[in-house]
């Protein structure tokens, strides 16, 4: 990575990966046929987006299809349309977790104005939903549950699979939110949406894609020529596409030596924040999220003082609001707590070393506070 800053904000997004760009740079500069035009060169990218589809497809369940969106949002937003066809049925109630993205929570409150109930499901101090809460939640009159493989903010990872077989119980439908576990943590069989995004794991952003269970047909969102099998309308991109599976190769086949590391990292840092309280379960996790906090200290003056680490003190997508965290919210925090808490996100190209210069950094800015 080019010098600056301790990068220690995976979550928001990740380097992109050389071997990525790389593949990328001869659909960029060289090979410009569009995808959807039947000469030559067209076919030729055509092929290259479909050994990219095969690729990312590769780390999802089978008996489905794969849909290139623009980004995890557009997809987690045509995902949700699949409520429609419920509703004459009679299912007009939507579940979410209460800790879901924006991406998720906005796009369930705007089918309110669509005639839906929409029931934010409580989760508990480490995180992690009741199932046996969840279970007297859901009824016949569901149409969809979502519920986020990986959290974004503090890293718990919910039982998916057992949230997923609740939901058919009833005859509901199953979405899911992996955009922060794709390529890394194992994604349930039984699922029938999942949304998820090239740039978090060392892919480009502006792509993202929908995987959608055979049988289940969301009506499109993006009208126009009828691309990417007639539910998404638009011009591929053969760099993204190429890039994003690129990004998927290398998850899979790094897949063990990324998770050691990861873990390492981990180590480090939770060795070298031993004052700090982790918020969210300390074992049903995915490593390289640690969101921990320091009673009494302003993490607004901490993200100032402290310029030599890129860190984050939630959501990215939210930093802009000036609301507090939702999801540190739903765990129960205390105002006082929520604004006490930081977000570090560990990646491939973080060294042991970034950990431990970034845990001195910072933690020398808060005895400052402290004082």
């Amino acid at each position: 990575m080019a010098k600056g800053p301790i990068y220690l904000d995976n979550q928001a997004t990740t380097p992109l990966a050389p071997e990525v760009f790389d593949v990328m740079v001869p659909w960029l500069r060289d090979n410009f046929g569009n995808p959807h035009s039947a000469h030559i060169l067209g076919r030729k990218a055509a092929a290259a987006i479909e050994v990219a589809r095969d690729q990312v497809a590769g780390l999802l369940p089978t008996g489905g299809k794969l849909l290139f969106m623009g980004s995890a949002t557009e997809a987690i937003n045509l995902g949700f349309g699949a409520v429609h066809s419920l509703k004459d049925m009679g299912r007009n109630k939507i579940i979410i977790l209460d800790s879901e993205h924006a991406a998720v929570r906005d796009t369930a409150l705007s089918y309110e104005k669509l005639g839906f109930t929409i029931h934010k499901h409580p989760i508990g101090r480490d995180g992690i939903v009741s199932l046996d809460r969840l279970r007297a939640s859901i009824d016949d009159k569901t149409a969809l549950v979502a519920a986020m493989l990986v959290n974004n903010e503090i890293g718990v990872i919910q039982p998916v699979e057992a949230i997923a077989e609740l939901a058919h119980a009833k005859g509901a439908l199953m979405l899911c939110d992996v955009v922060q576990g794709y390529g890394r943590v194992a994604i349930p069989d039984n699922i029938d949406m999942a949304a998820i995004s090239a740039h978090k794991i060392y892919g480009p952003k502006g792509i993202g894609g929908l995987w959608i269970r055979d049988g289940i047909d969301p009506p499109p969102i993006i009208h126009g020529g009828g691309q990417e099998q007639g539910i998404r309308s638009g011009t591929l991109s053969p760099a993204l596409c190429a890039g994003f599976g690129q990004a998927a190769a290398l998850c899979r086949d790094r897949r063990d030596s990324d998770a050691a590391h990861i873990q390492a990292l981990s180590d480090r840092a939770q060795s070298s924040f031993a004052d700090w309280t982790i918020n969210g379960s300390t074992d049903q996790r995915y490593m390289g999220n640690l969101n921990i906090r320091r009673d009494g200290i302003d993490v607004g003056r901490l993200m100032s003082d402290v310029r030599d680490v890129a860190f984050s003190a939630g959501s990215a997508c939210a930093s802009g609001s000036g609301r507090p965290s939702h999801v540190l919210a739903a765990l129960g925090l205390e105002p006082a707590q929520i604004k006490s808490s930081i977000r570090l996100g560990f990646g491939r190209y973080n060294s042991l070393d970034d950990v431990e210069r970034a845990s001195q950094i910072i933690n020398k800015a808060v005895e400052v506070q402290l004082a």
